[in-house]
C-alpha cells in the first residue's frame, strides 16, 4: 500500500538563499573545521540538518507577535501570555522562563539534587546528564532494551523499563532519587516515543515512593502524535487532549522552546509544586534574569506563547512527521541502515552498519557526518561515542548506538530537499568500503562533540 506523505500545510512568502558550493570548497571547509560539522560556517552549508533546535521557520502570526514585545524588566505582559499558554496546553501551574532548555536543566538540577543522588531516565541526553553529574548525581539508564537495537520495530522504544526502575529504587532507596527524568520523545534512541500506558505506570510507581516525575518535554508534541497514531484508545483524540493527559503524569518539565514551541530561542521550567517554584525563582535571578522574563526578551516570550498553540494543530504535526518519514523510507528502500521505526524529529543513520570496517574508537559516525558534508553540502551530526563522552574515571562510554542524526527543521525544507539528502546518502553508501576512520586531535573536558577536532586516519 502506498504511504501517504501529506503536502505542506502552509504557503511560502519569504525565502532565504542558501549556499551552493563545489566539492573542492567543501573539502577545504571540512578540513578547516577539524572534521567536526559543528565547526562549519553556515555560509558553507547547503541543506542544514545539524539540529532542529532554534532552526524553525516562525509563522506570520508569531512574527506579528514580535512587534508586541513588552520589554519591561518586570511583569511583562508577554510573560503572562506565555504563562497562560503553558497552563492551557501543558497544565502546569508555575513557569520560570529561561534562555533555553539547558538553563531549565541547570536550575532543576541545583534545586533538587544532592551529592550521591541518582537520576533514572529513559536514555541520557548530553546537557541534561552533565547538569545532573555536575551537581553530584549519577545518571542511570532505565529505558527498555529494545531502544538499544536499531532494527527493533517496537512502537514505543522510549518506554521506561518498570522492572529496571523498581530495582534501582530498591538498590539506592527512594530518598536518593529526587526525580525521574522522562524524555518524550527520546532523542538519542532515534526520536522514539513513550506510550501513555508507560507514563501512567511510571507515575504510579513514583507516587508510591514519593518520587517526582519531571518530563524533558522538548518534543512532547511529536510524542503526542505517535500516541494518536500508534496507541489504542487515542486515535479519535486531538493532539491537545493527548498532550494534556501526558503532562498530567508529571510533576513538571524542562522545555527547550527551540523545538516543539516553534521559536528560535527560549525555554522554561514548569512545575506544580509551589515550594519548588519559589526555589527556582531564587536561582533564575542569579543565572538568567527576573522570574518574569528569565533569559528571554518580551517579544520572544510572545512568539513562544503563540507557537505553543500552533504546535498542537494536527495539520502541522502530521506534515512534520510525514516529512521525516519520507526521508527515512527513501533511505530504507535503498538498503541504507537506519534506526527503526522512524522517529519524530530526525532520521538516524546506523553508522556501525554503514561502516562495519571502522572500529567505534575511530569514530565511524563522526566520519560519516563529515563525508556526507563533502559529498553534498548536507550538514548532519554525530550521536555516538563522541556525544556519549567519558565516565568519572576518564574512560570512554561505548554506547550500543553509533548514529548520525539527520535532523529536520520545522517548516523550513521541502520534499525536494529531502530527495537531495537521500540521493547523497545513497551515493555515499555505495562508496562506503573505501572510507577510513578518524583520530581525535583536540578534546575539550565537557560536551566534546561541540568543539572536538579530528583528522583522517591514513
Amino acid at each position: 500500500m502506498k504511504k501517504e506523505y501529506v503536502a505542506e500545510p502552509f504557503r511560502i512568502k519569504v525565502v532565504e538563499p542558501i549556499a551552493i558550493t563545489t566539492l573542492e570548497q567543501r573539502k577545504i571547509a571540512i578540513e578547516e573545521a577539524g572534521y567536526n560539522t559543528f565547526l562549519l560556517g553556515s555560509k558553507d552549508v547547503y541543506i542544514d540538518l545539524l539540529t532542529d533546535s532554534g532552526t524553525t521557520a516562525m509563522s506570520d502570526n508569531q512574527w506579528s507577535g514580535l512587534m508586541l514585545g513588552d520589554e519591561a524588566y518586570a511583569g511583562s505582559r508577554n510573560f503572562y501570555n506565555l504563562e497562560e499558554a503553558v497552563r492551557n496546553v501543558y497544565g502546569f501551574k508555575y513557569i520560570v522562563p529561561t534562555h533555553q532548555g539547558r538553563g531549565a536543566e541547570n536550575i532543576l538540577s541545583q534545586i533538587t539534587i544532592k551529592k550521591g543522588d541518582y537520576i533514572p531516565g529513559n536514555m541520557y541526553f548530553t546537557t541534561t546528564r552533565l547538569h545532573q553529574e555536575l551537581n553530584g548525581a549519577t545518571f542511570r539508564d532505565v529505558i527498555i532494551d529494545e531502544a538499544h537495537d536499531p532494527q527493533n520495530n517496537h512502537p514505543f522504544k522510549g518506554n521506561i523499563d518498570i522492572s529496571k526502575l523498581s530495582h534501582l529504587i530498591e538498590e539506592v532507596g527512594a530518598d536518593h532519587i529526587p526525580y525521574i527524568c522522562l524524555a518524550v520523545t527520546v532523542n538519542l534512541a532515534g526520536g522514539q516515543p513513550v506510550s501513555m500506558a508507560n507514563m501512567r505506570e511510571v507515575k504510579e510507581l513514583a507516587s508510591r515512593h514519593g518520587i517526582k516525575v519531571m518530563f524533558d518535554a522538548t518534543r512532547c508534541v511529536e510524542n503526542a502524535y505517535f500516541i494518536k497514531d500508534r496507541e489504542d484508545g487515542y486515535h479519535d483524540k486531538n493532539i491537545g487532549e493527548i498532550l494534556k493527559e501526558m503532562m498530567s503524569y508529571g510533576d513538571g518539565c524542562t522545555m527547550s522552546g527551540k523545538k516543539d514551541c516553534l521559536v528560535n530561542i527560549g525555554g522554561f521550567l514548569a512545575m506544580n509544586d509551589f515550594d519548588l517554584y519559589q526555589k527556582a525563582t531564587q536561582l533564575v535571578v542569579v543565572y538568567e534574569g527576573m522570574p518574569s522574563y528569565g533569559g528571554m526578551a518580551g517579544r520572544d516570550m510572545e512568539a513562544m506563547a503563540r507557537g505553543i498553540y500552533e504546535s498542537i494543530d494536527y495539520n502541522y504535526i502530521h506534515h512534520r512527521i510525514s516529512q521525516v518519514r519520507y526521508l527515512g523510507d527513501k533511505l530504507d528502500q535503498a538498503g541504507v541502515p537506519i534506526v527503526k521505526p522512524i522517529g519524530g524529529h530526525a532520521v538516524f543513520l546506523d553508522a556501525k552498519k554503514f561502516f562495519p570496517h571502522i572500529p567505534q574508537d575511530q569514530f565511524p559516525a563522526q566520519m560519516l557526518a563529515a563525508q556526507l558534508y563533502v559529498e553534498s553540502g548536507v550538514r548532519s551530526m554525530e550521536r555516538g561515542i563522541i556525544s556519549a563522552g567519558r565516565d568519572k574515571d576518564g574512560n570512554n562510554y561505548y554506547p550500543k548506538l553509533e548514529l548520525v542524526r539527520l535532523t529536520i527543521p520545522r517548516r523550513v525544507y521541502t520534499y525536494s530537499h529531502m530527495d537531495v539528502v537521500a540521493d547523497s546518502i545513497i551515493n555515499l553508501f555505495q562508496e562506503r568500503d573505501s572510507i577510513k576512520g578518524l583520530e581525535m586531535i583536540y578534546e575539550p573536558p565537557f560536551l566534546r562533540f561541540f568543539t572536538a577536532r579530528f583528522k583522517p586516519i591514513v
